[in-house]
């Protein structure tokens, strides 16, 4: 336990604040038991996938570094009462093997669609948190056909939607400062091969280093509806994601003319972290906007 507080320590210095798991690990796990699981293929690699549930379909997509437990092991079992849920692990996360194909959203975004080709999915909602937002954003521009509803927490279709401590973070990693947290722990109990640790990571801070922009324009041509939700202090900036939230329709005078058809959530004393363990409060928006 001391060790995992070091680890911490070091990391918030350098104000990153996406180690989740050092907080959510216990606190939020859960065992989940799919009623299917498996690989799909996808041009280069394949991707790890677990269903739960049944009903209409609603992909989820984590957080750089996790797994679909680490992230989702609080919401699944409440989705997957009333849906279908599918998980993805993306390329070199949990049981996802590690490839040296070169990381960026774009590819991310395609590897989705192939996931649900795979599974002969037509259409679904999709729902990502912070690394697995900027991906469902971008596969909303990619692949707009196969999106029902999109779900955004804790994230941006921007590089510069993020506060500048949380860009300038990733520039003061090293690997070494990943071993033996929880994140490890969780990395070496399902991945294919535990010694891809290091490369994983090294991979992973050369993706977080290279700026991404879906497009502003692209954003404003999202016809879906959109859920945004978002701490108050979760590293957002605040003036983006109101920006974002005129593009998708919002920011209007809802007495005087028609609600738009997208929803801004933003919870109060939450940080990037901590929001994701407001499974009540998550669920509570989740489940109007949805149905």
């Amino acid at each position: 336990m001391k060790r995992m507080y070091t680890h911490f320590g070091v990391l918030r210095c350098t104000g990153i604040i996406i180690l989740l798991s050092l907080i959510t690990l216990q606190s939020n796990g859960q065992q989940l038991t799919p009623a299917d699981s498996g690989y799909a293929p996808v041009k280069g690699t394949k991707i790890y996938y677990e269903v739960f549930g049944e009903g209409k379909p609603i992909i989820l997509l984590h957080g750089a570094f996790y797994t679909i437990g680490l992230n989702w092991s609080a919401l699944i079992p409440e989705l997957s009462k009333t849906r279908k849920v599918i998980a993805i692990e993306f390329q070199g996360h949990g049981h996802s093997p590690y490839s040296d194909r070169k990381l960026d959203i774009v590819t991310f975004a395609k590897d989705v669609e192939d996931v649900m080709n795979y599974l002969k999915i037509d259409s679904a909602d999709v729902a990502g948190y912070s690394m697995g937002g900027s991906v469902a954003y971008q596969f909303a521009v990619q692949s707009p056909r196969r999106l029902r509803k999109l779900v955004i927490i804790s994230s941006t279709y921007k590089t510069g939607g993020w506060l500048p401590t949380v860009n300038g973070a990733f520039k003061d990693f090293k690997p070494e400062l990943f071993d033996h947290t929880p994140l490890q722990d969780a990395y070496n109990a399902v991945a294919p091969d535990t010694t891809k640790w290091r490369k994983f990571l090294k991979q992973m801070f050369d993706f977080a280093k290279v700026p991404f922009n879906c497009g502003d324009a692209n954003i404003a041509k999202i016809k879906v509806p959109v859920l945004i939700i978002s701490g108050d202090n979760d590293g957002l900036d605040k003036m983006e994601l109101i920006r974002t939230y005129k593009l998708l329709g919002g920011g209007i005078t809802g007495d005087l003319q028609p609600m738009p058809k997208s929803q801004l959530a933003v919870v109060p004393s939450q940080s990037h972290v901590s929001l994701m363990m407001q499974t009540k409060t998550i669920m509570g928006y989740l489940d109007e906007f949805l149905q």
